[in-house]
């Protein structure tokens, strides 16, 4: 703005006059400049380097990979938050994020529990390849997935689902390490009892804290087993805990678990303010969700142009995010479900699905911004970066 124009603005004697006392007579924070950003930067860093210390074999299908800071220095988080990991695989770079699973009240380490998925890029390369000593990359802590004092009763219903326990490991071990006044009432889903992640852990410690409740639900129960049985049902949770007033519920697992729990909680009169919901990746088959357009099958092939420039091929059924990074276009994400909204990018032209509920702004709406890591090609595109 041009001097001559300040000086037009009401008042503009007065201000400049202010600021002359101010400068002589105020306090002056010079040799605090920077100090700020440098704390701030310290508690919510763009990038972490992570050492690779210790690997703990949870399951046939599990591993644990304990994390400590190059620097040694870790930022605090809240339990059920997660870290999103960058790597390499085959000259592709690609991220996914993984909730914390250890307990916030310790600040050596952060945990990470990876659960093989089928033809999971990431996944596969953490549990066949990384080992004792390697380096990672990741985010700092970010998620809202996490209990709230003031919005959250103390008493809570979790209800977990495969790797999806990881959060409500995070948050039972806070509870016991600091013995926070809250109950957990926890029902965990698994197809079998081989395969429950952290089975042994939880069990003590629900003998040991009248607070900590612990339900397996097993769908393929062995000789022996005597517990509850097929899926975690509203008949289920009401045998359980009867009286359902003054609970909040929590929900982490695969997205088929979201599909059957919520009419489930329905069924219970249980209001929706009262869930809380963790993101949990991109559907398996996107072709299978509601809304998706019976003409269109996911072996469909479209081009996308990116810049005005660059082009390629990729299919329907493949999220943008992964189609841009396995042709070496590198994208911001982090939570690579739909929520974070790192990776958004412009909409020029064409047509993309993304699953209902995606939290995308009004505004990025109405300007034709998406999240790359949730939307799928209906028609050829041209998108900028």
């Amino acid at each position: 703005m041009k001097q001559e124009l300040v000086e037009q603005f009401e008042n503009y004697d007065k201000i400049r006059q202010e600021i002359k006392i101010a400068r002589k007579f105020g306090d002056d924070f010079s040799l605090e400049k920077g100090q700020v950003a440098e704390y701030v930067n310290r508690l919510h860093p763009p990038q972490i380097k992570l050492r690779v210390s210790k690997i703990i074999e949870e399951t046939v299908s599990t591993k644990t990979l304990r994390l400590t800071a190059v620097n040694g220095y870790l930022p605090p988080f809240q339990a059920g938050q997660y870290i999103s990991l960058s790597v390499e695989v085959n000259r592709v770079r690609t991220g996914r994020a993984y909730s914390i699973s250890s307990s916030p009240s310790q600040t050596g380490y952060y945990d990470i529990t990876v659960r093989r998925v089928e033809n999971g890029r990431t996944s596969n390369f953490l549990l066949d390849k990384v080992k004792v000593g390697d380096f990672l990359q990741s985010s700092g802590p970010q998620g809202t997935f996490h209990y709230h004092p003031i919005l959250h009763q103390k008493e809570m219903v979790c209800l977990a689902g495969g790797s999806g326990i990881t959060p409500f490991m995070s948050m039972i071990r806070e509870i016991t390490d600091r013995g926070l006044p809250r109950t957990v009432h926890l029902f965990y889903g698994s197809q079998s009892l081989d395969d429950m992640i952290f089975h042994q852990e939880l069990s003590r410690l629900s003998e040991q804290f009248a607070t900590i409740n612990y339900i397996p639900v097993i769908e393929k129960p062995g000789p022996g087993y005597n517990g509850n049985t097929g899926y975690i049902t509203a008949e289920v949770i009401k045998a359980t805990l009867g009286n359902l007033a003054g609970k909040n519920f929590f929900i982490c697992g695969p997205q088929a678990m979201y599909k059957f729990c919520l009419p489930e909680l329905d069924k219970l009169g249980i209001n929706r303010w009262k869930i809380k919901q963790e993101m949990f990746g991109t559907p398996i088959n996107i072709c299978e969700y509601q809304g998706w357009p019976s003409e269109i099958k996911a072996q469909d092939r479209f081009t996308v142009r990116v810049n005005g420039s660059k082009s390629f091929e990729t299919s329907a059924g493949e999220p943008l995010l992964v189609a841009l990074e396995d042709n070496g276009l590198v994208v911001p994400s982090l939570c690579r479900s739909g929520e974070c909204s790192q990776c958004r990018i412009k909409l020029v032209s064409g047509k993309v699905f993304q699953p209902e509920g995606t939290p995308v702004r009004k505004s990025d709406r109405k300007y034709g911004y998406i999240h790359a890591c949730v939307s799928y090609p209906l028609e050829n595109l041209e998108i900028l970066l």
